[in-house]
This record gives C-alpha cells, sequence and structure tokens, in this order.
C-alpha cells in the first residue's frame, strides 16, 4: 500500500478506537458498537485511492475497519437518517417494495420453490402458517456470507469460507451465541436498520417514456417506445446510461443514497405467458444488469451508496463476460454493500412518475437471521413528497 493511500485510510481512524482491548462476551456477536454512530465518514477515498486485495482493486476493509461487520451500512448514520426523514417524509404516501413471498413461483439459479402451509385448527377458529423458503428465491437481500472472493476462499473483511458451518445448527441461548457463527451475519443489518434517503433510477421509463419535467395533473408519463433490451437476456447498463437518467430525472446523488434500479424483470414477469415465467426456472439464466466494469466500481464507490438494489434476479449483468469477475466479489466481498435484488418497484415508478421526483424516505428490516447470508428486505418507501410546482397544481 503507497503512503498517500494509508495516510487517507488512517484519518479515518477515530483515535478512541486505537489500544481498545476487545474483550470477550457472552453477548450475541453483532457488529461493534456501530462505527455509524461515533463517525461521520467525511472525506472517504476514492475508488483508485483504495488498497488491493492480493491481485483484486479496491479493498475497503480499512476504510470500516478490520473487526468490522456492517461494510457501508456505516454510512447510514443517525444524522443521515435524520436528514432523509426531515427531508422526505411529508404527505404519508407509502409503498412496500417486497414482491409476495410465493414469486416467482419457480425460483432461479436452481433455489427451492417456496412453500406457504396454511393450517386451519378446526373446530378453533383459529389458524397458523409454516413458511418454507430459501432466503432468496424472491424480494432480498445479499448479505455478506452470500458471495466471496471465488479465487481466495474468503468472504468479507478476510473472513475463510471454512470458518462459516453449514447445516441446521440449533441456537438456544441468546446470551451464549457463537461469535463464530454470528460472524457477518445478516442480523446485523437487520439490528442496525437499512434506512435513509432512497434514490429511483427508472430505467424502464426512461428508455420508454418522455421525461418532460413534472407533469401536470392528469397528463402523466406514457410508455411509447419499445425498450432497447430484454430484461430477461443478457445486457449490460453502463454509468452513462445510469448517470443519463439520473441527469433527466433531476436527481443529484448524496453520500449515504440508497440507489434503486428499475431494470425491467418484474414489469416484463406481469406482463409475459405463464408458459414464459415458468420457462425461465429451465433455461439458463441470462438477465440484463449493470455492467462489470472498472467505471461501474467508480461510479458505485465514488458516490458512496449505502446499499444498491435492484429489479432483477441478478444486479449485475448476468452471466459476466467469458473472464470478467462477478460484481458481487466487489459489491460484498471488498466493500460490504448490500445488494437488493427483485425488489418490487412497479408501483414506485408509478408514484414517482406522478410526482415528478425521485428520491424518498426508505426503510428495509432484514430478518434476524444469526449468521444468515440473506434475507427477504421488508422493504418500504415512506411518504414521498410531491415537487412543489405539481403539488401547486393540486390545491
Amino acid at each position: 500500500m503507497t503512503t498517500k493511500r494509508l495516510s487517507k485510510i488512517l484519518a479515518w481512524i477515530s483515535p478512541s478506537s486505537k489500544g481498545v482491548e476487545h474483550k470477550k462476551s457472552n453477548q450475541p456477536s453483532e457488529a461493534p458498537a456501530p462505527a455509524a454512530s461515533v463517525k461521520n465518514w467525511k472525506n472517504l477515498p476514492e475508488f483508485d485511492d483504495l488498497p488491493m486485495f492480493k491481485n483484486m482493486k479496491g479493498c475497503a476493509w480499512e476504510v470500516w475497519g478490520k473487526e468490522d461487520q456492517l461494510g457501508t451500512i456505516n454510512l447510514l448514520t443517525e444524522e443521515a437518517v435524520k436528514r432523509a426523514a426531515a427531508e422526505e417524509i411529508i404527505t404519508g404516501t407509502t409503498v412496500s417494495l417486497n414482491w409476495p413471498l410465493q414469486f416467482p413461483s419457480k425460483p432461479l439459479f436452481g433455489r427451492k420453490n417456496p412453500e406457504i402451509k396454511m393450517i386451519p385448527k378446526a373446530p378453533r377458529v383459529v389458524r397458523d402458517d409454516e413458511i418454507h423458503i430459501n432466503t432468496q428465491s424472491g424480494t432480498q437481500w445479499d448479505g455478506l456470507r452470500h458471495f466471496g472472493l471465488q479465487e481466495h476462499g474468503v468472504f468479507y473483511n478476510n473472513t475463510p469460507q471454512h470458518a462459516m458451518a453449514g447445516g441446521i445448527i440449533p441456537i438456544h441461548d441468546p446470551l451464549a451465541i457463537d461469535p463464530a457463527l454470528a460472524h457477518i451475519g445478516i442480523q446485523n443489518w437487520a439490528n442496525h436498520g437499512i434506512c435513509g434517503r432512497g434514490v429511483l433510477l427508472d430505467m424502464v421509463r426512461y428508455y420508454t417514456a418522455e421525461f418532460t419535467g413534472v407533469p401536470t395533473v392528469g397528463n402523466t408519463f406514457q410508455d411509447h417506445k419499445e425498450l432497447p433490451y430484454d430484461p430477461w437476456t443478457t445486457h449490460g447498463l453502463s454509468v452513462l446510461e445510469l448517470e443519463a437518467c439520473a441527469d433527466k430525472q433531476g436527481v443529484k446523488f448524496r453520500q449515504g443514497d440508497i440507489l434503486i434500479l428499475r431494470v425491467g424483470f418484474i414489469w416484463k414477469y406481469q406482463n409475459a405467458t405463464q408458459e414464459g415465467r415458468d420457462a425461465l426456472a429451465g433455461r439458463p439464466e441470462t438477465f440484463a444488469g449493470i455492467e462489470q466494469s472498472e467505471d461501474m466500481k467508480r461510479f458505485l464507490w465514488n458516490n458512496h451508496f449505502a446499499a444498491i438494489a435492484s429489479d432483477q434476479p441478478a444486479l449485475e449483468r448476468w452471466p459476466t463476460p467469458e473472464g470478467t469477475p462477478h460484481m458481487h466479489q466487489t459489491l460484498l466481498g471488498l466493500w460490504g454493500i448490500p445488494i437488493g435484488e427483485m425488489f418490487d418497484v412497479e408501483k414506485l415508478s408509478e408514484v414517482c412518475a406522478k410526482t415528478g421526483r425521485y428520491t424518498f424516505f426508505f426503510s428495509s428490516w432484514p430478518l434476524a437471521i444469526i449468521g444468515g447470508c440473506a434475507s427477504p428486505p421488508n422493504a418500504a418507501v415512506g411518504n414521498l413528497s410531491l415537487a412543489s410546482n405539481f403539488a401547486d397544481q393540486l390545491m
């Protein structure tokens, strides 16, 4: 590591954290008293200033700290959440971003079909449900235990693959949880919450509808062009496309934003035949998504997003071009940024188009699965505010 890079990284280390003795405890292993509560994370490094991990460029482990289990969720400080709430919570409108657990009925990537067993308990007027799902069969957050650095056999923050147990592991005492079992588990994000300012980049509407500023009352955006790519076919979205969409929508990014992309998977799924939907699970997975380029890595890191989600089954173009590493490795393994997939943003797209506003308060509370690698997000957008000139027309 160069002296210049090291000096930039050392600048964020809290003096109070030096020399702190880490004592063993019977308390559940979670992220250390989150850095998000004691740091403001100003002057973060650019992508090109991040050190290498072996042959991989852009490792952020030293940014968040050697003991960190939150990754970019550190950016969702109390101040960031409070600012987002103050600026975005205006009207009381709320939108769920969760596809029902039953969808897709035939999951992709060989995952288990969702099973919801409904149990009547007659003659009593009582019912129970039993749910058996793969946590990545539908709307999901990919967690830090999901996808590691394939060539090097480690997950986020240099956690060895062999250090993680598999199988069904009973946990009986909430005050005596094995730290190795809980390490970088998704319960850390569940305990912290993923809340802040959300930003939608509506690529489908960008390509298929005219953006002419804020629509007048009764004159919403109408689809009038064909999408120039198939969401169910391998296609890479470039930084230039994302930036052009943001510019057209009037979006200016800021540190800690939760970036959400509407690329078109669920939009197409809803309009496909059942035969077409069922065929998805029986063919090789091919999907549109962000390209695996150095420019894309710079765009995502240098904007310092806290999380990134999409309506696609894989956030990134799938499969990757031959010889190109998966972006999952950089996002999850090197940065610790949550990856959201199959978020249902169809209603959100409608609301944003009608209001002319593409930022909102975002809230997500994943399941507190100790040692979990993923979770349904339990995500929602809260209280979108209307653009001022559109709101005036409603008065």
